[in-house]
């Protein structure tokens, strides 16, 4: 008896071979994607239900008839068809492969039609309860037996003679519960990898064309930020300036200005000076950049002194800041005829003054908090003569900030060391030994945080 059905066994495996080499081969054209995305056109499901139904059909073509009874698959297509496109697939595929056993004679002719047809519409009534989605290989092998011990156990209460009832458990039922349940299993896993295999294609759509709308933004951000930053540096009689900006990103929150003297309403013979430093990195700080620019600008065309300049500023961006940025920012006037430097430092790193004469260097500290944080934040501001010779270098804390391979700072002692040793070139020259020696100090390590700089050197 083992023997018998092993080779039930053995047989039936051989059939569903065929069928799932051929629906999955099906699953992969654009009509199932269809029942996939839960779109299926009409026409999509009549060749569903024809080919579903071939299957069920071929079930019972490839089955093997012991004492009457055929040792089949044929409820592996409508099941099949049922989990995965509904109740109305499953059901025509039922009545294909149904019909077709009745033609074909016999005692269990109406337990042949009934047959698949009960197992389309169980297996579609899964499908809606289960939200029109297909369930687990788990669940579906569970259900699988339960279809078709019910089919079994109608199959043996119609059965005649009596004597035939062991017979149709052992040899018929038992094996077709098995493979039936193997086929589903096999089925279902492919789907289930085909659903994930579209998932993850569409994360990676949606990832891939999440980096490319932030690679625009941060372009246009970098555009925007650039075309901020003076091209040329204005130069001041008796002053020689120079300033760059390195973003550690695409975009940072960086920036200077030189601001021209035409457009300020004082004389001649003054010259603004900024360098700045907006919290945060990113799309947000080039923006909240660009606007504290304009607006420190816009102020420095209406008010004389430094520290109204920067009061007035203080306001409005006080008032556009909705995310809580701030800005940390150093603002001075140049004068020509008195050689002096007039400045606000609104929370900024303390500029440094190289005295050419002695040889010593000097930090202009805070005069008030970064603007953006209180709209009635109180600034006063300070005054420092130079002489020929004396630098100013104004930066940013991407500067003294620099970190090497041994986690070490570049610091403001070794800032004030390299100003020293390229004292006696011109700004730009001191500019590029400064950039030069912080790339050298971090070695490999990457530039983590934007690099502003600005030196003037007095003539």
């Amino acid at each position: 008896m083992e023997t018998n059905i092993l080779q039930s066994l053995i047989t039936l495996f051989q059939m569903i071979c065929v069928i799932i080499v051929f629906a999955y081969l099906f699953t992969r054209s654009r009509y199932f994607l269809e029942v996939l995305e839960h779109h299926p056109r009409l026409s999509t499901q009549v060749l569903l239900i024809v080919v579903f139904g071939a299957l069920s059909v071929y079930g019972t073509i490839s089955g093997i008839t012991l004492n009457g009874a055929v040792l089949n698959v044929r409820d592996l297509g409508p099941i099949i068809a049922g989990l995965t496109c509904g109740p109305v697939v499953g059901i025509g595929a039922g009545l294909i492969g149904g019909i077709y056993r009745m033609a074909q004679g016999g005692p269990y002719m109406y337990t042949g039609l009934v047959a698949p047809v009960l197992a389309g519409l169980l297996s579609g009534v899964v499908y809606l309860v289960n939200k029109k989605e297909l369930i687990s290989s788990k669940y579906a092998v569970i259900f699988t037996i339960l279809v078709e011990s019910l089919i079994s156990l109608i199959t043996i209460l119609v059965a005649t003679p009596a004597s035939q009832v062991v017979m149709i458990i052992t040899v018929v039922a038992i094996p077709m519960i098995a493979i039936n349940a193997v086929g589903v299993f096999i089925f279902t896993t492919i789907i289930q990898n085909l659903l994930d295999e579209r998932k993850t294609r569409r994360e990676k759509d949606k990832l891939e064309h999440e980096m490319a709308r932030k690679n625009a933004e941060l372009e246009i951000a970098a555009d925007i930020q650039r075309s901020f930053l003076p091209e040329t540096i204005p130069q001041l009689r008796g002053y020689d300036i120079a300033a760059t900006s390195l973003p550690a990103k695409e975009v940072g929150g960086d920036f200077f200005d030189v601001v021209p003297l035409e457009v300020i309403p004082l004389s001649e013979s003054r010259m603004g000076i900024l360098v700045a430093d907006v919290s945060g990195k990113g799309v947000p700080a080039a923006l909240f950049m660009a606007l504290s620019r304009v607006i420190v600008r816009v102020s420095s065309t209406w008010f004389k002194i430094p520290s109204e300049i920067i009061a007035h500023a203080n306001v409005i961006i006080s008032a556009d800041s909705k995310t809580g940025m701030f800005v940390t920012l150093f603002y001075g006037v140049l004068d020509e005829k008195e050689q002096k430097l007039t400045y606000v430092n609104a929370g900024h790193n303390p500029p440094i003054i190289f005295r050419g004469g002695s040889g010593k260097t000097e930090e202009l500290e805070s005069t008030g908090i970064a603007i953006g944080i209180m709209d009635d934040a109180e600034y006063s501001q300070a005054e420092v003569g130079l002489a020929p010779g004396d630098i100013i270098l104004l930066y940013t804390d991407g500067v003294t900030e620099a970190i090497n391979e041994k986690e070490e700072m570049f610091e403001v002692e070794r800032l004030m060391d390299t100003i020293k040793g390229a004292s006696l070139g011109p700004a730009s020259e001191i500019m590029e030994n400064i950039i030069r020696a912080v790339f050298v100090f971090s070695g490999k390590m990457p530039q983590y945080d934007d690099i502003t700089l600005m030196v003037v050197k007095v003539l």
